[in-house]
């Protein structure tokens, strides 16, 4: 599902990459520090790269050679940022729906996602992972062609891990939506990647 062959320039740093997977879980794997995020954006369409192109599902999102260019509102993609980014002011339910077409797929993926019974409350009050948990299940609700994934356990300690792990491996088993995943933790990569690069 992902061709990505992209090749970027900043100042004295280079970021490059080049790698083709099938459908399910790909993770990037490698300490920090890398330009794994970057690649992230680049894909997501956040970062032009100087060179390469971007493929995802048979679609060209990016190709330099060709000049294509699609913004990110074009993309179809649901990017889950490592800070989980939720608005304070909106509940749980509505930062869920924030992007959605409709909310008919709310229960489900509450369900899916073990955060139905978050909806009512507020972003201060949950925890990282909840809060995960719900940055996930609104990229999910904008039905995205695809799923990107930044360091989604930072930080997190073990019983929170394991939930926000759960959470994508369902996502991943159920959906069957192309992810791209990034970490620099090997176990989980492991765990999640059908095809993991380093």
């Amino acid at each position: 599902m992902f061709d990505v062959d992209v090749d970027l320039r900043r100042g004295g740093v280079r970021v490059a990459t080049a790698f083709r997977s099938g459908g399910g879980a790909t993770v990037l794997f490698g300490p920090s520090g890398v330009g794994k995020t970057s690649v992230l954006d680049m894909v997501a369409g956040l970062v032009r790269p100087d060179a390469g192109h971007v493929r995802v599902g048979g679609v060209t999102l990016f190709d330099a050679a060709a000049r294509i260019d699609l913004p990110v509102e074009r993309r179809r993609v649901g990017y889950v940022f490592q800070d989980a980014h939720l608005f304070p002011h909106m509940t749980v339910r509505r930062n869920l729906l924030y992007g959605a077409r409709s909310d008919a797929r709310l229960v489900e993926t509450a369900a899916m996602l073990d955060i139905a019974h978050l909806l009512g409350r507020w972003p201060r009050t949950l925890s990282g992972g909840e809060a995960r948990r719900v940055a996930t299940g609104r990229a999910l609700l904008s039905e995205p062609a695809f799923l990107l994934l930044d360091e989604p356990t930072a930080s997190l300690d073990g019983s929170r891990r394991e939930e926000v792990l759960r959470a994508i491996e369902r996502v991943r088993d159920e959906l069957r939506l192309p992810i791209l995943l990034v970490t620099h933790d090997r176990a989980e990569a492991e765990r999640i990647g059908e095809v993991v690069m380093m």
